[in-house]
């Protein structure tokens, strides 16, 4: 299975997209919606509203890349709706995401702030 390399930068659109969008329709959206350009060296991926289905568009040297993965009985984990239109990930975080794995759910401790030891 090909798989983004753990470096590379990944957008993912928080909104469901129309899934009858194919190339020129998710690149469209890039630009319009997400801000973005659809020529840069960094991974787009879309989900549909049930959350089965996942499209990934990327630039690659001379034309478009459309990846698509429809799953059987399970749902992608996906970023809840915000007032920023994606999310940043990375490419080792995509993999678990369509892993299966809930990266948007993951929480670090919380930063704490000392004046003294004593």
């Amino acid at each position: 299975m090909m798989r983004p390399a753990d470096t590379v930068a990944v957008f993912v659109c928080r909104e469901p997209v129309d899934f009858r969008k194919s190339i020129d329709g998710l690149s469209a959206l890039v630009v319009q919606t997400l801000g973005h350009d659809p020529f840069a060296k960094q991974l787009f991926v879309f989900s549909n509203r049930r959350r089965d289905k996942v499209k990934i568009l990327y630039w690659e040297r001379c034309g478009f890349v459309l990846w698509y993965k429809r799953l059987e009985k399970a749902r992608f984990p996906w970023p809840r709706a915000g007032a920023e239109p994606g999310v940043v990930l990375s490419g080792r975080e995509l993999n678990a995401v369509l892993d299966g794995l809930d990266v948007f759910a993951l929480r670090p401790h919380a930063e704490l702030f000392y004046e003294s030891v004593l």
